[in-house]
Order: C-alpha cells, then structure tokens, then sequence
C-alpha cells in the first residue's frame, strides 16, 4: 500500500512538473552542392552545409507563470553537416541564446539575439530569406546578430508594432564602446507587410559607428509575393552607399520560385557599385523537407569585390549555383 501510494505521489510531482513548462526540441539538417566561379574562370565546387538555412539544433521553452505572464527561453546551437563540427566560430549557442518574459505589455528578452534589422531584411525584404546564392546579405549589411542584447517588443496596437533593441559594449570605462543601438517599426494589415528598421553599431574606441536604415515592404497577392527593400548605409569611415532590392516569390503547386534584383551604389569616391541577379526554386517533398537550387551572378564595378555567397557562407566567386536538401525537424 505504501509503495503504492509513493509511486502515485511520484507520477502526480512528474505530471505537475510537465504540466507548468514546455521544451521542445528543433532544427534544421542542410547539406547541397555549391559551385563557385569568379571573373577570371576560376572554380571550386564543394559540399557546404546551411546553404537555403543554416543548419542547427535548438531547444525553447515557455512557461505559464499566470496572470498572463510567461517565461521562455530558446538556446540554438549552429552545426557544419559536412564537417560535423560546430559553426559560428565553434561556439557552443552560436546562433541564439536569450531569455525572457511576456505579457499583456509586450516581451522582454536578454542575451544574444537577432537584430530587428536582420529579421526586417530576413523576414519581409528578401525573398531569399537570407538563403541560397541570392541572399540579400551578398550586397546588403545584414546586423546580424547582437551579444549582450536586451530587447522589448511592444504589444499590436491598430495594426502597429514595435521593437527596441540595446546591445551593451561592456566597455568598463565608457558605455559607447561597441554599443547597438536599433529598432523597428511594423505594420502589418492583411497581406501587407510594412517595416522601417534602423541599427547603429559603435566601434571599439567609441569614436566612428556605422548606421543602416531599411524601409522593408512585403505584399502577399496570393499567387505571387512581392519584395521591396530600400536600405540607407553610412560606414565607419563616413562614406555613404544605398541599396534597392525588387523580387518576388510564386507557388506552383509543391515548387515556389523565387528571384531577385539588387543595386547597391556607393556614394563614395571610388563608386565601387554593384549588381546581382538571382533566382532559385523550392520543391516540397513534405512538410519538413524540400529539395532546393538557385543561382546568382554580381557584376562588380570599379574594383568592388562582392562575392555570392548563401546562408552560411559568404562565397568565393561573382557567380554562384547550388543544389541540395533541407530537412526541419
């Protein structure tokens, strides 16, 4: 009867301790082939991993702590599928690694995060996502990740949202010291999706910073997805450039076909300019795995030295094809 008795207490405690909180395991196995040709012919043909998205394991977690109010956190971990080793420099959750809470006044997260920039160009500019040999990031400055990040995300209110993100330098004797500083604004009614996003990054003496401001626009016309990115960019050292990004996105049954133009023009002295057309398809196989290829040519001008790279790789010619598989899990 005691053992009984124990044994119910046990399965009671286990079932209340899965009952408060939810952690579920995910990710992503990407693997294709990728060819690289630069301006003078030259080749080099490979296996790389992350190609369409980068591969990864991931664990999140929420929790209902009542009232309304949750904690969660996600901690994800970037892999080489070709290599088996780690990416993101080999650390540990080199892709993500915050925690937070949320409630009826919005979220509040801490620690290493995208960018509202980077999830602005991810997410509503580029058709691409980020991926394939047409990726927005082979022209366009990405922000992709923040250390040390604290971000609030305010609640929807008629269709307007908005994010600010504080990146701390944690410089001991002067906070501007490779500080982030950025934000978004979205409104999003229906098919349309309208973001203006902005980032500043300061260097590591505090004295120069770097600023991009993106006006992103995606609409959905069901049969056919619509891309706009305009981007306004100020470096380190003071020079100016400016990018315009056109493409689209188009189901035809399981395949969705994808393209892109992007112009990106330097203002400064050298007019480094450049251009890169893309295109790329998708063929589902499930819900979890596609089949998956593209394509992307820059035309560099005046000794601009763009390469066409994809989700994980930054390339090594001015013409780019890949070919592969991606599974989510």
């Amino acid at each position: 009867m005691k053992k009984a008795l124990f044994t119910l207490l046990a399965l009671g405690a286990c079932s209340g301790a899965l009952a408060q909180s939810n952690v579920t395991i995910y990710g992503v196995a990407d693997a294709g082939l990728v060819a690289d040709k630069d301006a003078a012919g030259e080749r080099l043909n490979r296996i790389a991993s992350g190609v369409a998205s980068g591969s990864r394991i991931g664990f999140k977690g929420r929790e209902d702590l009542g009232g309304g109010l949750a904690a969660s956190f996600v901690l994800e971990n970037g892999y080489n599928i070709d290599t088996g080793t780690t990416g993101q420099g080999g650390l540990l959750f080199g892709r993500q690694a915050y925690v937070g809470l949320s409630g009826s006044a919005g979220a509040l997260t801490a620690g290493h995060q995208y960018s509202p920039y980077y999830l602005a160009l991810r997410d509503v500019a580029d058709p691409f996502a980020i991926g394939l040999a047409g990726t927005a990031a082979n022209l366009m400055v990405s922000n992709m990740r923040v250390d040390n990040m604290l971000q609030y995300t305010t609640p929807t209110y008629n269709k307007l949202s908005a994010d600010l993100a504080y990146g701390f330098g944690e410089a001991a004797d002067n906070n501007a010291k490779n500080r982030s500083i950025g934000g978004a604004v979205h409104y999003i009614d229906g098919p349309l999706n309208l973001t203006l996003a902005h980032h500043r990054k300061d260097n590591a003496l505090a004295t120069q910073q770097t600023r991009n401001t993106l006006l992103a626009m995606r609409y959905d016309f069901k049969m056919l997805q619509a891309n706009f990115g305009y981007a306004d960019n100020r470096a380190l050292d003071l020079s100016k450039s400016n990018d315009l990004l056109l493409g689209f996105s188009a189901p035809f049954g399981r395949t969705k076909l994808i393209a892109s133009y992007i112009r990106h023009n330097d203002k400064s002295v050298l007019n480094r300019d450049a251009q890169q057309w893309a295109i790329g398809a998708f063929y589902s196989l499930s819900k979890r795995s596609d089949l998956y290829t593209g394509y992307g040519h820059i035309s560099n001008k005046n000794g601009a030295t763009f390469t066409v790279g994809n989700a994980t790789d930054n390339g090594t010619g001015n013409t780019g094809f890949n070919l592969g598989i991606r599974h989510t899990f």
